[in-house]
């Protein structure tokens, strides 16, 4: 069961987390052999989006050329034309959450992955997000976390968007915490967030704010540490 201080982590690291596990459960991080098939897998395969070489993928992120191909394999396996739609993300992750409703929090984590905006995320998209996430320095992590929460890309994270964050994690797990949490615990835990991360009082988390808070937080600097070995 999830506590509820563990559910104040959850808002800086749930995102990850939560991640990986779709992509255990679809067998991403097994290892695959025949580097040469899926390098023609790359070249030969109809699909609706072809992604860029192995070689410029492996020079724009912090994968190996292996790792390159086993991630490709169960991109490909789950998402045969080549680009995944909102919809099948949020379908993906409603799998894990049969009994709570997780279509706001996959939403969120969509937009963060489609960084060209246009719909859809494309391998190229799932490995850059892939590689911060997995191999990028706190810094960078840290950055990619606050851009999820910044949902208006203004900048800074106001209480209106940490509230919505956080109702769309008590809807995906809320049923699943201990003790069981009320209506406005979503909102009690904005509060506590913005007590540790609102450095000047100004109603507002700056992503200087935000860095700075998470690096003093011994919980969240020894969590981040679990992603270092994933693949």
């Amino acid at each position: 069961m999830l506590t509820l201080d563990g559910l104040e982590m959850i808002a800086v690291l749930v995102v990850m987390g939560l991640f990986i596990k779709v992509l255990e459960q679809f067998g991403m991080f097994e290892p695959v052999g025949g580097e040469d098939s899926v390098e023609d897998d790359f070249e030969l395969s109809t699909v609706c989006h072809r992604p860029e070489s192995m070689d410029k993928l492996q020079e724009q992120t912090k994968f190996t050329k292996k790792e390159l191909q086993v991630l490709y394999r169960g991109f490909k396996n789950e998402c045969p034309s080549g680009v995944v739609n909102e919809e099948n993300f949020k379908n993906i992750y409603s799998q894990f959450f049969p009994q709570g409703d997780s279509s706001t929090y996959a939403h969120f984590l969509f937009e963060a992955f489609d960084t060209n905006k246009n719909g859809s995320v494309s391998f190229e998209d799932f490995v850059f997000g892939l590689s911060i996430i997995l191999r990028g320095t706190i810094n960078d992590r840290l950055n990619w976390a606050f851009n999820l929460y910044d949902l208006n890309k203004d900048g800074c994270i106001t209480k209106e968007e940490m509230l919505d964050i956080m109702k769309s994690i008590y809807d995906m797990m809320g049923k699943y915490t201990y003790p069981t949490m009320q209506d406005d615990a979503p909102r009690d835990h904005v509060e506590s967030f913005f007590q540790k991360m609102d450095r000047n009082k100004d109603g507002v988390v700056t992503i200087d704010e935000f860095i700075e808070s998470c690096k003093k937080d011994e919980n969240i600097m020894q969590s981040m540490q679990l992603f270092d070995n994933v693949i």
